[in-house]
């Protein structure tokens, strides 16, 4: 297949569409990372809620295999969307995964215990988490794939970095619900009736979501591609086919890898770790792990300006070389036990992380063209999540009871910055190049 740039035009677009798109864009995302912020949030209280176990350390691992589990399907969801997202449009499968999503994460909020109906409450956990999973996978590659057709040149690391914005203000929100929560109510009535609220407040964001995604078109990129003829009849067998989009779809699986330390160790494992390895309070994991999130959403849009003036690789390679040196420095300020150190390092952590999370996505989507950007991408990107991520809190919970050891997420920091780096190292740098339509 020639390798032909597009030609569309995306420097006219007004500053009003840009938001409509940015919003359309970004609102599912919110809603996704919500979820799976919250549920890493309220872990502590989950176990309690739906699993026997002899020891809370063991009802923890079992709802972080809970938590495991879901990122297993996250690839066969990004097959799925991302397959018919190249074919029949990207718009038309956002609007399916908020549905999906909101539906699956107020049923969590919906479900009977342990107590009401024994082994049935952790099976039916785990089932809705598979739908979140499913979903998750088809949203993330779909959303920034949008926002990366709809971004003016000059301007898609700007763009795309708002989506990454918006899964951490996600997780702020997910942050201050439990925090309030855990403020306002005794813990028996956390454990009673409590920690159905952050599940249920998916309803509300779910249906705004639902409503500002039908009202956009399509990116002028799958629009022109498809009034052209372009359309690829099978992308992933034609990604597959190349050996181009095969090297690509590696490097989709090993860019993403200090994701893995970063957005769920650091944040969504980070509470419950503080809480059972460190001995903080709740309400004191919770506020480290704000002070990061405020920190990570300042510094991610300026992430994203700096990659399109400088490039995407050197943002990167500065991220990861960061995250190798001040990895277990600030691991360290955070197991002193003290509040203030804790806040320092956390945030110190964030401030690098932002350069990779911002910033990692447009290298990865720059990297196909058109006809197979949502279906290469998607699956190489959640194929690296599920491995590295959704898995990290289930081995390092059990790393840490087994060894003892509370520098293990420190470790698993240093040695995903430095898979980054090697990864990134080797690819070529297109963030001053329009996107490739073939």
């Amino acid at each position: 297949m020639s390798q032909v740039t597009s030609t569309t035009d995306h420097t006219q677009l007004d500053p009003k569409k840009v938001r409509k798109v940015v919003m359309a864009g970004c609102v599912g995302v919110f809603v996704e990372l919500y979820d799976n912020g919250i549920f890493g949030f309220m872990a502590t209280t989950l176990a309690l809620v739906f699993m026997q176990a002899q020891k809370p350390s063991d009802a923890l691992l079992l709802v972080f295999a809970g938590y495991a589990v879901s990122f297993l399907v996250r690839p066969l969801g990004a097959i799925v969307c991302g397959y018919l997202g190249d074919k029949i449009g990207r718009q038309k499968m956002l609007v399916f995964s908020i549905m999906l999503i909101s539906v699956a994460t107020a049923g969590i909020g919906l479900l009977p215990t342990y107590a009401a109906i024994g082994v049935a409450a952790p099976v039916l956990l785990i089932a809705l988490r598979l739908a979140q999973g499913f979903s998750v996978g088809g949203e993330t590659s779909g959303a920034l794939t949008f926002l990366a057709e709809y971004a003016p040149e000059g301007k898609r690391g700007q763009i795309t970095s708002y989506a990454q914005l918006a899964s951490f203000l996600a997780l702020f929100t997910g942050t201050a619900v439990a925090f309030l929560m855990y403020q306002v109510l005794p813990a028996s009535e956390v454990t009673s009736w409590g920690w159905r609220i952050p599940f249920l407040l998916a309803i509300p964001m779910g249906f705004i979501g639902w409503y500002i995604r039908k009202a956009i078109k399509d990116t002028p990129n799958f629009e022109k591609l498809k009034e052209e003829g372009g359309l690829s009849r099978n992308p992933l067998k034609e990604a597959f086919q190349s050996a181009e989009h095969r090297r690509a779809m590696l490097l989709a699986l090993f860019i993403p890898l200090m994701n893995g330390a970063g957005y769920y160790v650091l944040f969504s494992y980070m509470p419950a770790f503080m809480t059972s390895s460190l001995k903080f309070p709740v309400a004191q994991g919770l506020l480290v792990t704000g002070a990061s999130l405020v920190a990570i959403c300042i510094a991610i849009p300026f992430a994203g300006r700096l990659s399109d003036r400088l490039g995407r690789k050197k943002v990167l390679i500065g991220a990861s070389i960061g995250m190798a040196i001040a990895g277990i420095p600030c691991y360290a300020l955070i197991a002193t036990g003290s509040l203030p150190l804790a806040i320092l390092g956390a945030t110190i952590m964030a401030i690098i992380f932002a350069g990779h999370t911002g910033v990692m996505h447009v290298m990865i989507i720059e990297l196909f063209p058109t006809r197979v950007r949502y279906s290469a991408y998607g699956l190489g990107y959640n194929i690296s999540t599920a491995v590295f991520g959704g898995t990290a809190p289930l081995v390092l919970t059990w790393l840490i009871n087994t060894t003892g050891n509370v520098y293990m997420p420190a470790f698993y920091a240093v040695i995903t910055a430095i898979g980054t780096l090697i990864a990134v190292s080797t690819v070529t740098d297109r963030a001053h190049e329009p996107l490739r339509d073939a």
